[in-house]
């Protein structure tokens, strides 16, 4: 599978189209803000009509898990593409997901990074990093 990645402000999915504003960001804050994670997934044909696993691990600058009260965070889910009527054997099918995320307490002055992995597979181009500005003085 192919998976492309941006950061945002919001992001929705109507009729199968990704909604982006504000996005393509990699610095932001220091104020914790609502951000969202825009996904375009392409599919390979014989990989439709099957459920699949995605999720979403924030990482900070070691990569080590991200820690909020006792928990990581991480967001999972599912998704399934299925053949349309009438599309040619070998077309990749498009997924696309749009995550948004409330503000997060996480330490200004620091890198992070969100990565995917879609059943339990991951890839460096499947990675988002990003910036919080460090506090104002």
């Amino acid at each position: 599978m192919k998976a492309s990645l941006l950061l945002a402000d919001a992001a929705q999915v109507v009729q199968g189209k990704l909604y982006i504003l504000g996005g393509g960001w990699s610095i932001t804050g220091p104020e914790p803000a609502p951000s969202a994670i825009a996904i375009k997934i392409d599919v390979p044909w014989d990989e439709a009509n099957r459920r699949h696993r995605f999720q979403l691990n924030l990482l900070d600058a070691d990569g080590k898990p991200v820690i909020i009260g006792n928990q990581s965070v991480s967001i999972t889910g599912e998704f399934e593409a299925g053949r349309p009527a009438g599309l040619l054997p070998g077309t990749p099918l498009d997924v696309t997901l749009a995550i948004n995320i409330g503000p997060l307490p996480i330490q200004p002055g620091s890198r992070y990074v969100w990565r995917l992995s879609i059943n339990d597979r991951s890839d460096e181009d499947w990675e988002l990093a990003f910036t919080i500005r460090p506090p104002r003085s």
